[in-house]
């Protein structure tokens, strides 16, 4: 047996120990997929063990993220630090090695993975980045961005909707550094795919625009190898290898089912590694593995010194270009809140185009902001006027056009933002956050701060109906852990609402008014607390009425109606829960004192969020139901949304207060 293959083997067996020593976990990839892996890091991936973020490295992705035993083999061989006490606590509390990929839990994980597909969009986000930096930075001569990604991912990644979009993208774009390593097993949890995934994968590839190579039988290393060598040597589109493998290799489980998510069993185990040949105590590998997977690794290292002499050479060649390259990486020094003296806010003004200047201006501070959108950028106003768009002729364009895949542009983002070097923000329609949420799931986890735009923000859609008419979305978002919401009221909360997005670490959501609203005295740099005293009275309110966005119109509204009847009423703007929540309990409760309960919260959205806020004794003013198609004012005033009624809700509470 060549040492390559043995590598192999013993990949194949520490995974399925890890899987039985945690009794759970998923063997069949791991063993079926193990010369997959093995290749790609032996033979091709640039990596630097000792500096596993090395700008310049090559990326690989599990998009198969349930195969992650084989990745944690894979980094254990190739000298990153994954022990093999690591190895040896898989799936355990506080363990380095969790069930799925994680991204900054383990050294040489690029992403966190295991929603089929996502990985595969994050990966073409590597790839897009890797593109536009390359154009930015590279001259003849000095090859500053230059590397590949490579993404490993089975049947189930192809079928979700998620990887047509990603790749029908990657195809359109010509990303020729993007390798797709598809680890044909015709098995899923369910059994064989001939029932439900029989499509012809090379026309489909094809047409999509891609370079397809097959590999008959992935256990066959030169024929593998020479496949990543075709597929690395056509830039004019990706490359996708279909790899025939055997879920289970080896095991007598090999083909079956019953082996892609559970333990192969202790006496299956034992026969497996009769099979193979194996003496080696448990989590133990081979010396002779050892030292060939380490001698590798070391060889490895020298691309990374390579590429910093590069570097200093080209410090001083191009020193503006490497000082904005170190500014890239690194982040620039801007004083955002000076973005309040770039604009006047005077007229009533949607806050999409309020959002549309304070983007607009935000790109000529960061040369390294990339805007992305579903066809929608006119609607949503993101696009950059100070650049073009990203084409396969234009790629330092800043404006990408993602096309109708809500999803897929999620997922790019991240694989942007983690990529590094760049900042990303995407739009659409608030209504089809729907279409986007597990990625943005997936923002708030790899906890990047992605930005997402969603323009015509509730009932105020008007005519087009209830299909557009956001209602539980921002519930949604809202619900989602480490995953921020503004909805500004404003032109001036709108700049804060840009501001805390880009001066914290989190994903950010900003929910932007089609329509017009009046700009308020009272907004500006205290929006950045979340909620805030936006109109108050003198003394101690009898009620407090809470709004976001477009109705704080109403709550003042409200506030003068009250103010006639000799009703003291506070008004608060509370565009981001989640920040306020952050605030001091002291601040809370400076804002909202206990002492008055009586309490209205109105919010043209669904009016699960607000209970909290309003107490035992206040009223919710919200939607209830889905909306109709009608425009705004009429809605509007149907459901409620009006000065007249949150005044006679304010009342109400000040009654039920007096009750008891």
């Amino acid at each position: 047996m060549s040492i390559e293959n043995k590598c192999v083997d013993t990949i194949r067996i520490l995974s399925a120990e890890a899987i039985q020593r945690a009794k759970s976990g998923h063997p069949g990839i791991c063993m079926g997929a193990a010369p997959i892996g093995f290749e790609v890091f032996a033979e091709f991936l640039n990596f630097s063990y000792n500096n596993p973020k090395w700008d310049n490295r090559d990326r690989f992705v599990l998009s198969a993220g349930h195969g992650s035993m084989l990745l944690y083999s894979l980094l254990h061989l190739f000298g990153y630090d994954v022990t093999k006490e690591d190895i040896m606590n898989f799936r355990q509390f506080g363990s380095r090695t969790p069930g799925h990929p994680e991204y900054g839990k383990t050294a040489g994980v690029e992403t966190s993975t295991g929603p089929l597909g996502q990985g595969i969009g994050n990966a073409v986000g590597f790839a897009v980045a890797e593109e536009h930096l390359a154009a930015v930075f590279n001259k003849p001569g000095y090859k500053i961005v230059d590397h590949y990604t490579y993404v490993l991912c089975g049947e189930g990644c192809l079928e979700e909707g998620l990887g047509y979009e990603a790749c029908s993208f990657a195809g359109t774009q010509k990303l020729g550094k993007l390798i797709l390593l598809y680890d044909k097993n015709n098995i899923t949890i369910e059994g064989n795919i001939e029932t439900n995934f029989n499509e012809d994968i090379v026309a489909r590839f094809n047409s999509q625009g891609w370079q397809v190579i097959r590999v008959p039988d992935a256990c066959d290393l030169v024929v593998l190898k020479s496949a990543i060598e075709k597929a690395k040597s056509d830039l004019t589109r990706p490359s996708i290898i279909i790899c025939n493998t055997k879920i289970g290799h080896g095991s007598p489980l090999e083909a079956s089912e019953k082996c892609h998510g559970a333990p192969l069993g202790e006496e299956n185990l034992a026969t497996t590694k009769k099979i193979f040949n194996w003496t080696e105590e448990p989590f133990e590998v081979p010396e002779d593995v050892k030292e060939y997977c380490r001698n590798l690794a070391e060889k490895k290292l020298a691309a990374e010194q390579k590429w910093n002499k590069l570097f200093e050479n080209y410090q001083k060649q191009y020193p503006e270009l490497a000082k904005l390259y170190n500014q890239y990486m690194n982040g620039f020094d801007i004083d955002f809140t000076e973005l309040y003296s770039y604009f006047q806010f005077t007229a009533p003004e949607a806050t999409r185009v309020s959002g549309g200047k304070v983007l607009n201006e935000l790109a000529k501070l960061m040369p390294n902001l990339l805007s992305g959108s579903a066809d929608l950028a006119p609607s949503t106003q993101t696009e950059l006027k100070c650049s073009g768009k990203f084409t396969p002729i234009n790629r330092s364009g800043r404006n990408i056009q993602f096309g109708i895949r809500e999803h897929a542009m999620a997922a790019i983002c991240n694989g942007i933002q983690v990529h590094g070097g760049l900042r990303i923000l995407c739009s659409t329609f608030f209504s089809f956050s729907d279409y986007m949420k597990a990625g943005i799931r997936l923002s708030g986890l790899l906890d990047v701060p992605v930005i997402y735009v969603m323009t015509h923000d509730s009932i105020g859609v008007g005519e087009d109906g209830p299909t557009h008419q956001p209602v539980e979305q921002l519930i949604a978002l809202r619900s989602i852990p480490n995953v921020k919401v503004f909805r500004p009221c404003d032109g001036k909360e709108t700049v804060a609402a840009y501001i805390s997005a880009f001066t914290q670490q989190s994903p950010t959501v900003l929910v932007l008014s089609r329509q017009n609203l009046n700009q308020h005295e009272g907004t500006g740099i205290k929006a950045l607390a979340g909620g805030y005293v936006i109109d108050d009275c003198k003394g101690k309110p009898d009620v407090i009425l809470i709004g976001t966005g477009s109705e704080i119109d109403t709550c003042v509204g409200a506030k003068e109606l009250l103010a006639n009847e000799g009703i003291k009423a506070r008004v608060v703007s509370m565009p981001s829960i989640e920040e306020f929540e952050k605030q001091t309990p002291e601040y809370r409760e400076h804002i909202l004192p206990k002492a008055v309960k009586a309490r209205v919260c109105v919010e043209a959205a669904s009016h699960y969020a607000w209970y909290k806020y309003c107490g035992d004794f206040g009223e919710v003013v919200a939607m209830h139901t889905f909306g109709i198609s009608a425009p705004a004012n009429v809605l509007f005033k149907h459901f409620g949304f009006t000065a007249e009624n949150v005044a006679e809700k304010a009342k109400l509470s000040i009654e039920k207060v007096k009750k008891g």
